[in-house]
């Protein structure tokens, strides 16, 4: 019989807070960053002043008391004993606030939350510049919980400003310093914890984690990971979480990860890592190596962690390495995609970040045939949706394939192979045709059809501007310059009897025009406004545009059933000339 994996602890906030500031408590490395609105900040607060119940902790025992490294500790005198697995925002908002410490949010953008207080209402806000202008509200009560900070000189002088206002009774400075002194009680509020013990597994500790959180929020091995990155090399978390902000941010000063196709998350980017670190896809098996576990003997050792760390600190140093970062995106725009919103599958962008890296470093692949290679890979992995379900298992067999390789032609031949068995004669005349049938915006086919014009440098349909200049994401106005126009307009199929979308927006009923141009031929039939856009060009410009936007002769006179079937047809043909151009 199994005994109890954990056990109930009781302590008050301030213990907790000063736990988190020695760096005995690990905080906030599964479930961050802080997502907790500034009103539910306040609200938190305003529970625990008026007495009521916020909830209970769950913390995970120090697995490793070897480890050296602390998480959130400023003083550097404690290891940490345990980690933060589920209240993590709760805890978050607790120590910002008390003290007066700032957060980041989702964005990866830094913030102070600030709460405001009206001892004489009782009352909690998100502090404004009104409640800073206001002698009735102390604008931020991160104050009052500064060691520095006497509650009888603070009531006195609060007291004092507030009178120069108003008229102050003595119930009213009865009830100023009454409730003060309570707010600042709030380091003495109580709180349980359930401490899982350190005995338990990563599995065990997700499993318990899901049980009970009300949520459903569910952890993963990247959580935990990212939890031993911060412990053991606390430096190289910063770096990779400063890498992920600094993409999402425009600068023009300097070179930066900043780009308009991917802004990678620290897990992105830790499945980089690991995956040329060990050549793994699995997560599961990459933390039980950097615990420091042999994955053969099934023993665990601190000097194998280190040796396993600074395997994992070499590939970082490379997935991190802006230069190899910005070539490596010139291989997704090579494939034709070139903006974020054509980006379906952010694994397909990672895994072949990797091969980037075996290819460029173990084996020593020239920059343009690499180049050449991937983005032929990136585009096959991204049309067959390769990477969209089990995807750590299709890439760890990836992975697994690499392994008897030795030359670099080995290498691209291998890849060669792998594109040349998927993209079959039979995958281009009846695969690709069949999933053309569908009704998705974010289909990966459409966004491949669009790579496809790209690449052939198309014009837009009726225009003599190309589809690759109007998509480029540097030349962005407030209205988009390219709109997806329906070549048999919803109003018109409706008059005919076809009324369910599903139908009407397949997406082999779009076609790119611009703005200005879908807003003109608004809900006429195609047989009527035809006429007008195809006087604009002649007889082989015409051919031309119709060879792009796979439109067959006299289109706009078929069925409608009809004109999908044969333009689907014609636009797998479109998606295979340009996918051989690469």
């Amino acid at each position: 019989m199994h005994g109890p994996l954990f056990k109930k602890i009781d302590f008050d906030v301030d213990y907790i807070v000063s736990a988190i500031d020695q760096g005995t408590v690990g905080l906030p490395d599964i479930q961050r960053p802080f997502v907790w609105s500034s009103s539910k900040v306040r609200d938190l607060f305003d529970s625990m002043y008026r007495g009521y119940p916020v909830g209970y902790f769950m913390l995970w025992a120090a697995y490793d008391t070897t480890r050296q490294r602390q998480i959130g500790n400023e003083h550097g005198t404690d290891l940490s004993t345990s980690l933060i697995i589920d209240g993590q925002q709760r805890l978050t908002s607790l120590y910002t606030v008390m003290k007066g410490k700032p957060v980041f949010t989702d964005k990866f953008e830094e913030k102070l939350i600030k709460i405001a207080f009206h001892p004489l209402k009782e009352a909690f806000a998100v502090s404004t510049a009104a409640h800073q202008r206001s002698h009735e509200w102390i604008e931020n009560i991160s104050t009052l919980f500064s060691a520095s900070t006497s509650s009888y000189t603070f009531i006195g002088q609060y007291i004092e400003n507030l009178a120069k206002e108003k008229e102050l009774t003595e119930e009213d400075k009865s009830t100023i310093a009454r409730n003060i002194d309570r707010l600042m009680q709030l380091k003495k509020y109580p709180f349980s914890a359930i401490e899982i013990s350190g005995d338990a597994d990563e599995e065990d500790v997700a499993d318990i984690f899901v049980r009970v959180n009300s949520q459903g929020q569910k952890l993963n091995q990247a959580d935990f990971i990212l939890t031993l990155i911060s412990v053991f090399w606390e430096e190289g978390r910063e770096h990779l979480e400063s890498f992920c902000k600094n993409a999402r941010i425009p600068n023009i000063k300097e070179t930066t990860s900043y780009n308009y196709l991917f802004a990678p998350d620290p897990d992105h980017l830790l499945r980089v890592s690991i995956g040329y670190a060990f050549k793994r896809a699995r997560l599961k098996y990459a933390y039980l190596v950097l615990r420091g576990k042999d994955l053969e003997t099934k023993e665990t050792s601190a000097d194998l962690r280190e040796k396993q760390f600074e395997i994992f600190k070499e590939a970082q140093e490379k997935s991190l390495n802006l230069q190899n970062w910005h070539d490596f995106l010139k291989i997704i725009l090579n494939a034709g995609y070139k903006r974020s919103n054509m980006i379906v599958s952010y694994t397909a962008i990672i895994y072949t970040y990797v091969f980037y890296l075996i290819g460029k470093y173990d084996f020593k692949i020239e920059s343009s045939l690499l180049r050449k290679i991937l983005s032929k890979w990136f585009f096959m992995t991204t049309l067959t949706y390769r990477y969209s379900s089990s995807a750590e298992t299709q890439m760890e067999q990836d992975l697994a394939n690499l392994r008897s390789l030795k030359t670099a032609d080995e290498f691209v031949a291998h890849l060669e192979q792998i594109i040349k068995s998927v993209l079959t004669n039979d995958y281009w005349s009846i695969t690709l045709p069949q999933e053309l049938v569908t009704s998705s915006p974010n289909s990966p086919i459409w966004k491949a059809y669009t790579a496809s014009l790209n690449l052939l440098k198309a014009d837009v349909l009726f225009s003599t501007l190309s589809v690759s200049d109007l998509l480029d994401p540097t030349k962005d106005a407030n209205k988009s310059a390219l709109e997806r126009h329906h070549l048999f307009p919803k109003k018109y199929l409706e008059t005919i009897g076809i009324t369910d979308d599903r139908e009407r927006n397949q997406i082999a009923n779009f076609a790119y025009v611009e703005w200005r141009d879908n807003l003109d031929i608004l809900d006429d039939a195609p047989s009527v406004y035809i006429g007008e856009y195809i006087d604009r060009l002649n007889e082989d410009k015409r051919k031309e545009i119709y060879y792009y936007h796979a439109l067959p002769e006299q289109w706009h006179t078929l069925e409608y059933k009809e004109f999908l079937e044969q333009r689907r047809k014609m636009m797998a043909q479109v998606i295979k000339d340009a996918f051989e151009k690469l």
